[in-house]
């Protein structure tokens, strides 16, 4: 998403202000345009279909804590001792 608000961005100044009026700036915008829509699509059919492999950013470890406490148990208390 921030690669489409860049070049609508970028895309302001021919549009509006009438600088960089150039044939191919305005091309360049349109190419990150359509860059940012690509990854975009991507991305979410990425998330829909749950294609990420276990790793670094998606670990099944971190939610084994969550199956183990059952639903709507408080936390343990943490107690801060005093040095």
């Amino acid at each position: 998403l921030f690669v489409i608000l860049a070049a609508g961005a970028f895309t302001f100044f021919p549009a509006f202000l009438g600088l960089f009026d150039y044939p191919w700036y305005i091309q360049l915008c349109w190419i990150w345009f359509f860059i940012g829509c690509f990854f975009t699509a991507v991305g979410v059919i990425f998330e829909c279909c749950e294609c990420q492999a276990g790793g670094r950013w998606h670990n099944v470890k971190a939610r084994e804590g969550e199956a183990d406490c059952e639903e709507g148990a408080a936390p343990a208390p943490y107690v801060m001792i005093d040095a």
